[in-house]
């Protein structure tokens, strides 16, 4: 289902960090974050020990509560209330592997916070066995009048596929 409703967009090497990808599935208005295909998370090997949706004292994704008309559909979002506001850079997790590496899961885009995926924290696996689908970590929903541009500074499949053969060849 992501392959066909989805347009996925890339956030390459994060914050500067070296392989720490993210793929932005864009679906009309709404847009899911989940871990791109080379994240270290994904690589063989890696064993995920803890999820932790808390970033700081004060914020907790997990406390976000979206209330409004339609805030299940979420194609049809209407005064939504309470959704956290994130930027580009907002931190949206931190996930700690079995090697002792942390890493902390970043948004991409702009928008509110509409639900963060509560099914990883029981069942960590998902996000290495189903990145793009009951894998994701958090739904996000731009701002309408920016729902257009949210994807500038983002690569497409095929400028992401480029990225990956540049990393093979100077590894190599």
């Amino acid at each position: 289902g992501a392959e066909r409703y989805f347009t996925r967009w890339y956030k390459p090497d994060v914050k500067g960090r070296p392989c720490e990808d993210f793929c932005v599935l864009q679906h009309s208005n709404i847009c899911v974050i989940t871990l791109a295909e080379a994240h270290p998370l994904l690589q063989s090997g890696k064993t995920i020990k803890n999820i932790n949706y808390q970033i700081s004292a004060n914020c907790s994704r997990l406390q976000n509560k979206v209330s409004g008309k339609s805030k299940r559909t979420y194609l049809f979002v209407f005064q939504m209330q309470g959704a956290q506001f994130l930027t580009e850079l907002a931190p949206l997790c931190r996930i700690s592997s079995s090697d002792g590496e942390e890493y902390t899961i970043y948004s991409c885009i702009r928008g509110r916070l509409i639900e963060v995926n509560e099914n990883i924290l029981s069942n960590p696996a998902l996000l290495q066995e189903k990145p793009s689908t009951e894998g994701y970590i958090a739904v996000v929903l731009p701002k309408f009048e920016e729902s257009k541009s949210i994807t500038q500074g983002l690569l497409t499949q095929k400028e992401y596929e480029e990225v990956l053969l540049k990393r093979r060849s100077s590894a190599s």
